[in-house]
């Protein structure tokens, strides 16, 4: 198959790029694109060392006249959220991801594009590759396993990088630049459940919610989508409220940082109340539809026949399954009243699966700021224990406070002075970046974060704007070359 992205400006970051959708790459387990960017470092001739944990780092000396330069860090991950459409077929863990250009943006076909952060990789591939550009000593590092808790910056070893600046080029919006970011956590909760036998009379459905937005769960938790578990056990809690509905079956969401996007449920009726369930059904989903209208125009609430099966859920789990999903918050808990528009504590419902006899659920809770980032978990904690659930919580990651006196700040903004005649936006992100992990390990190194402009990252409809690559790159190349002397 021919190059679709070859004739894309700058060439070399879109030849990477292209090349890093060829290689399956989900959290833990990057083999093969890691032997993609090991191929690269040998091919190139540069020097290569990997750590316990498998992170990467390549180094590249610097160019003539530019020796004394601090060193600077290019910091981005390897792995990718793997999320696709539930009527399309694709194995993460072999296919290759197939981008097309649409307009002015590169999607993938009913998948995550990865562009989160394979566009930062291919940066510093790119970085590294070059005989043109003009810098200070550079090292690459290609971190693991970061979207399912940043486990692979966690692992970092100390007295390992040698960087006296970090860029993180994990960040998706082009015309800003990123000092900060929130910490977070998951909390899980399980719900062990009897199973009785089917009683006779009834006949089964499948009530769906389909046709969401999703999105990540940090960066897009204040636009207010849908939340399919929330809409799900919304119908499910009023219905069994007043009428007899037993429950067999129950998932939704794929992981922890995404929203929901679809959920399902299975379900017996009396038999006698077939038409007062669809006629609920009905109107139940004409109800959330207008609610969602502009949000999410693709939402459905329905229901289908099944087999009846043999076994369901004991109906007091089943209430207390319901109770906790219908209560526990999602969505922004609380703004920042520092910095204006950024979500400073949410809360997300991430994934519910039916296990054996056992109902799994996964949120994760983000906050920059540590006290309400316990509270939140707390209050979790609070309506799962309500119910009668067993919890576990991860291990969590710092947040990254704001330096607005960073000397990289002030190298980034002189020179998009100089590119666009105006100051750039200064933010911090209501997400996980692993600067916070890796400022813990070296809290001497000064960091800031960009990237261009993406859009739906964490869900199929995961789009970046071709038009904002060069400017990306021509940023990124003016201030390597604009480094300090050390």
């Amino acid at each position: 198959m021919g190059s679709i992205l070859g004739h894309l400006e700058p060439k070399l970051l879109w030849y990477h790029f292209e090349e890093i959708c060829k290689y399956p790459r989900p959290s833990k387990k990057e083999e093969k694109i890691v032997g993609y960017v090991l191929s690269v470092a040998e091919r190139l001739n540069l020097p290569v060392d990997r750590d316990k944990f498998g992170n990467i780092l390549i180094r590249k000396p610097a160019t003539p006249g530019y020796e004394n330069r601090k060193t600077v860090t290019l910091q981005s991950h390897l792995d990718m959220v793997c999320e696709k459409n539930r009527d399309v077929v694709h194995d993460f863990e072999n296919d290759p991801i197939q981008p097309y250009i649409d307009g002015d943006w590169v999607k993938a076909r009913g998948t995550t594009l990865g562009a989160d952060n394979g566009i930062g990789a291919a940066a510093a591939l790119a970085v590294l590759e070059s005989n043109e550009l003009e810098h200070g000593p550079i090292e690459a590092l290609f971190t693991l396993d970061e979207e399912t808790g940043l486990t692979g910056a966690s692992n970092l070893k100390k007295n390992w990088l040698k960087g006296d600046i970090l860029i993180n080029m994990d960040s998706e919006e082009l015309m800003s630049l990123y000092i900060g970011c929130s910490g977070g956590r998951n909390t899980v909760a399980t719900f062990k459940f009897k199973q009785e036998k089917t009683p006779k009379n009834y006949t089964a459905f499948e009530a769906k919610v389909e046709g969401l937005k999703g999105g990540h769960s940090g960066l897009e938790i204040h636009v207010g989508r849908g939340n399919a578990l929330k809409i799900l056990s919304r119908l499910l809690w009023n219905y069994i409220k007043e009428n007899q509905l037993l429950l067999a079956k129950m998932e939704g969401g794929n992981k922890h940082n995404a929203i929901p996007r679809e959920a399902f449920a299975s379900v017996l009726i009396p038999k006698n109340d077939e038409k007062k369930f669809k006629k609920f059904v009905n109107d139940y989903n004409k109800i959330v539809k207008e609610e969602f209208a502009t949000l999410e125009p693709d939402l459905k609430v329905s229901i289908s026949k099944i087999q009846v099966p043999d076994k369901v859920v004991d109906s007091k789990t089943t209430k207390r399954l319901l109770n906790a999903l219908y209560i526990v918050p999602h969505g922004v808990v609380k703004m920042s009243a520092d910095i204006p528009g950024l979500v400073e504590t949410s809360n997300n419902l991430a994934v519910l699966t039916t296990e054996g006899k056992t109902f799994r659920i996964v949120t994760s809770q983000r906050s920059s700021v540590a006290s309400e980032l316990k509270d939140i978990t707390n209050v979790v904690a609070a309506v799962f224990e309500l119910a009668g659930a067993e919890l576990t919580f991860g291990d969590g990651y710092p947040g990254w406070k704001p330096d607005v006196n960073s000397e990289i700040l002030g190298i980034f903004k002189s020179t998009f002075k100089r590119m666009y005649g105006r100051e750039p936006e200064i933010k911090a992100i209501h997400a996980g970046l692993e600067c916070g992990i890796i400022k813990e390990k070296y809290p001497n190194m000064d960091m800031i974060s960009f990237g261009p402009t993406m859009f739906g990252v964490h869900s199929p409809d995961e789009r970046l704007q071709i038009s904002t690559v060069p400017e990306f790159w021509n940023q990124l190349v003016n201030v390597l070359k604009n480094i300090p002397v050390k």
